[in-house]
């Protein structure tokens, strides 16, 4: 699987989970994840093939909904000290706060300039039993494409007392987390925990500064 494809798998998951939590948060109220999951993906489609501005490459609109709607579900903190890994303990909290902050922006704009991978995919939702004291789970899923094999996504979720969040995303074998941990240990040993800030920095000013052409 090639690393372009691999990026729009990995946009097209995070636009199927875009709004997990928007249900009641209170415990009593939560749906299961997967059937959360599943409801809410017919309105997140809908709405991307509604909208004609985000159909025509608005890159401001599409960072305004990506922001407001889909990362708010999503637990930054912990998957960025899950790609950090052993390195997170050597950053001070100023410097947590930095990475947390940092990645999401990249994620942003990963997921903004990846916008138009979906077309017409089909996800399959598995069923998922569950116990009423679980607090994390894997949603299992299948995107059924045309001409190609379903490929398997699973979303690993919390329980947290906002309402469920993703904390990681896992295409075939390649875990969102995982595929960001060794780039990211590289940077720590050349340059420290600053030097992996400066890096992320980096890379979102360049990503910021790129022709929407040369993102495509």
């Amino acid at each position: 699987m090639t690393g372009y494809r691999m990026t729009k798998l990995l946009v097209l998951a995070l636009v199927t989970t875009g709004c997990l939590a928007a249900a009641p948060a209170r415990a009593q109220d939560m749906p299961a994840p997967d059937a959360l999951a599943k409801s809410v993906t017919d309105e997140v489609i809908a709405i991307m093939r509604a909208d004609k501005e985000i159909q025509s490459g608005n890159l401001k609109k599409v960072v305004d909904l990506v922001d407001k709607k889909v990362l708010p579900h999503f637990d930054f903190t912990r998957m960025t000290q899950l790609a950090v890994g052993r390195h997170w303990q050597q950053a001070t909290p100023e410097q947590q706060k930095q990475l947390v902050a940092e990645f999401r922006t990249l994620l942003v704009q990963t997921y903004a300039a990846t916008f138009a991978a979906y077309r017409d995919q089909k996800i399959e939702y598995r069923p998922l039993r569950t116990e009423p004291a679980d607090t994390d789970v894997v949603v299992k899923s299948l995107i059924h494409q045309s001409g190609g094999k379903p490929v398997a996504v699973d979303y690993k979720m919390r329980k947290t007392d906002t309402g469920w969040k993703v904390y990681d995303v896992v295409v075939g074998d390649l875990s969102l987390v995982q595929s960001y941990r060794g780039t990211f240990s590289t940077e720590v040993q050349k340059g420290g925990v600053e030097g992996l800030v400066k890096a992320l920095a980096d890379k979102n000013r360049q990503f910021t500064a790129e022709p929407q052409s040369a993102k495509k």
